[in-house]
């Protein structure tokens, strides 16, 4: 049986200057996530698209559910197999390509009103285990985490894991 499980956010355009959307440069970018029972999320645009760099931004959490998403299966996985991970960072990185060529005062995407799209993500997480526990099995339990990862699962572009595993 499939169990569902609902995700419900809000999200409130806070950028209005005065004059709404009057022109393309007359209204900030910025927003504010809200989930019940949890802080708020300030966001924009990136700034490649006229946002505020101090600000999450779509492309920031896309990339960032992505590396948590592996990292909780991977953590789960481990735990299960008798790996104690002491200690867990990644630097994931995403690659997003726009579509159309750029003009003078506008980015590629904005200048065609053509969608850009993800080609790939790539996880590098340097994870620390304890003393004497299996370096192999912690590579393949990667392999496994990723193929149970509901994010990556949901992607149409590559997500690899470049996994650099030490003893403590």
């Amino acid at each position: 049986m499939f169990r569902r499980h609902p995700y419900s956010v809000e999200l409130e355009w806070t950028g209005n200057r005065g004059d709404g959307t009057r022109h393309y440069t007359a209204y900030e970018r910025d927003f504010v996530a809200r989930v019940s029972g949890k802080p708020s999320l300030e966001g924009s645009a990136d700034p490649a698209f006229r946002g505020d760099a101090g600000r999450w931004n779509p492309e920031d959490m896309l990339v960032a559910s992505v590396s948590a998403c592996h990292k909780l299966w991977y953590l789960h996985l481990c735990a299960e197999a008798g790996i104690r991970v002491m200690s867990y960072h990644d630097h994931a990185e995403g690659t997003m390509q726009e579509g159309a060529p750029a003009t003078d005062d506008k980015t590629q995407a904005e200048s065609q009103g053509e969608a850009g799209r993800f080609t790939s993500i790539v996880l590098r997480p340097e994870i620390t285990l304890a003393a004497g526990d299996d370096i192999a099995l912690a590579h393949e339990l990667h392999h496994r985490a990723h193929a149970l990862c509901f994010i990556a699962n949901s992607l149409n572009f590559p997500v690899s894991c470049e996994a650099v595993i030490t003893h403590q």
